[in-house]
């Protein structure tokens, strides 16, 4: 039936044979391979961990500025954990009105950071704002680069911010501290590598990582550099801290564990990947430190949980799509401990941050680039797709509250109003009740400046004036003086009486000249005395 291959055809044909059958067998072992769904819930987990905020918060006085609560949101998660959850006593809800607005055109990717009664932000375009939170008037502009997508930090007396790019056409960033008060540059390091890793600080430290893979430790101060570490690859989100370890993925696939104290490394564990290793999960996300465990997403599609302890793996569970978003750990009343993190497959997950079993998935429908926030029981996200952003109960899943206004990362929150982010504008927004209370501070702080102001107006009258009557009791006693000589010089002409004096060696005796007189503007005679 078919013809009798002879000679060298014949092994041409066994040899092809072969490719193929071995073709197969890759194919279906690749196909058999891929990394699934892991959960190993008794890797260490320390479910009795404090929700507590880590700063303080009390409601000001009726005669105090009504930003002075001694809270602060100073750095992107607002704790070194990350974790981006503010509990509450008493729950946000809608609806919410709109207090005020900063915009613009620039796209603002992260969030501002809060420390005393200011907001502090950083634009695509590298410029930072201060900003007021009772009024939201910009208090200060500063350029310090070209390109930049981080949130900056406040410390103390200083904004620490990073940028991509530093100049038009330099594909390298830097590392900058700025004076709160008016925007001035207290130092200024350039770095090799481009950098979007939102700043971290503590105990007098930044750290922060860079494009060529490199972590820093920077002395707060002036910049000095205190240790570097370098990874495997970018190191494009930002550095978690807890209990001395810092904690960070990078675009090699690794995620690792180093010491604040000098960046040596304690371990270091690998995304899923794609089959036999061949493509590991890159680690846009920054990651959360919470009851023992690190969670962060990647760019596999997976979200993982690793013992933050010795970075044994604990959990991992895949969703439709990348996962760029960071995620928000949180322990709501009625939840439990929940990992709340976005994918580019339209949804908004929850898993149990224990097993990593999914608990309730809202559908966004649009990707979701950006970290959700959980203010009390409600967890807000937006949605990159459709420019949109909503807030959900963190419990239920269902939508409470949604708006046509976001893209990347929602909101921060000082327990009262939400500073909401838009594509390029940023908004403050309470329930009615608060905006009222800020509407009567507004008025009052007003007046206060009014007041204020009119006391200085006054003052500034009253220097001027007597300014002036000092002016003219000198101009009067000049006058007078030159009149007296006037007439002195007029009186020695009528008795003939000579002055003596020297010149050029000799005593010269004569009557004094006439005195100079001429009529002003006004019609009044002047005469003044000859000098010589």
């Amino acid at each position: 039936m078919f013809p009798r291959l002879r000679g060298r055809w014949r092994w041409v044909a066994l040899g092809g044979l072969v490719c193929v059958v071995a073709a197969g067998a890759a194919a279906a072992i690749l196909l058999t391979s891929r990394p699934g769904d892991v959960s190993h819930p008794d890797v260490e987990f320390t479910a009795t961990q404090s929700s507590a905020p880590e700063t303080t918060q009390r409601e000001p006085k009726p005669t105090e500025h009504p930003m002075d609560d001694h809270f602060a949101w100073p750095e992107w998660g607002y704790n070194k954990a990350r974790t981006r959850y503010l509990p509450l006593n008493i729950p946000l809800r809608p609806p919410f009105v709109k207090q005020w607005s900063v915009t613009g055109r620039e796209l603002i990717e992260f969030p501002p950071v809060l420390c005393g009664r200011a907001l502090y932000m950083e634009k695509n375009n590298a410029a930072v704002y201060k900003i007021s939170r009772l009024t939201g008037r910009v208090r200060w502009k500063t350029k310090i680069g070209y390109l930049a997508a981080s949130s900056p930090s406040c410390a103390g007396r200083s904004v620490y911010a990073t940028v991509l790019e530093r100049g038009k056409g330099i594909n390298a960033g830097r590392v900058i501290a700025l004076d709160a008060k008016n925007g001035r540059v207290r130092w200024s390091r350039k770095l090799p590598s481009r950098s979007e890793s939102s700043p971290l600080v503590a105990s007098g430290r930044i750290y922060f990582g860079t494009e060529d893979g490199t972590v820093y430790a920077l002395r707060a101060r002036d910049g000095a550099v205190r240790w570097q570490y370098k990874a495997g690859g970018a190191v494009k989100g930002g550095l978690a801290l807890a209990d001395g370890l810092l904690y960070f993925g990078d675009y090699g696939g690794k995620v690792t564990a180093i010491r604040q104290r000098d960046g040596s490394r304690v371990w270091q564990s690998s995304s899923a990947g794609g089959g036999f290793g061949l493509s590991a999960g890159r680690f846009y996300s920054t990651p959360a430190v919470a009851y023992g465990r690190v969670y962060i997403g990647s760019l596999d599609g997976f979200v993982y949980s690793f013992a933050a302890s010795n970075g044994r793996l604990a959990w991992r569970h895949k969703t439709g799509g990348y996962v760029y978003s960071s995620p928000a750990v949180a322990n709501v009343p009625g939840a439990g401990p929940t990992v709340y993190i976005g994918s580019y497959d339209g949804r908004l997950y929850a898993f149990n941050a224990r097993t990593g079993d999914v608990r309730w998935a809202h559908n966004a429908h649009g990707k979701i680039s950006g970290s959700p926030v959980v203010v009390g029981d409600l967890v807000f996200y937006s949605n990159l797709s459709a420019k949109s952003s909503g807030a959900v109960g963190a419990v239920t899943g269902r939508l409470v509250w949604s708006t046509g206004r976001g893209a990347f990362n929602p909101v921060i929150s000082d327990g009262r109003r939400l500073y909401f982010l838009g594509y390029s504008s940023l908004f403050m927004l309470s329930d009615p009740k608060q905006a009222k209370r800020d509407e009567r501070a507004r008025d009052r702080l007003a007046a206060a400046a009014g007041a204020g102001a009119a006391r200085a107006k006054r003052k500034l009258a009253h220097r001027v004036a007597v300014k002036e009557r000092v002016r003219k009791r000198k101009l009067a006693r000049r006058v007078a003086a030159r009149r007296a000589e006037v007439r002195r010089i007029q009186r020695m002409r009528r008795q003939h009486r000579k002055v003596c004096f020297r010149s050029h060696g000799k005593t010269v005796c004569r009557i004094p000249r006439p005195p100079v007189c001429f009529k002003r503007k006004d019609g009044h005679t002047v005469c003044r005395s000859r000098k010589g």
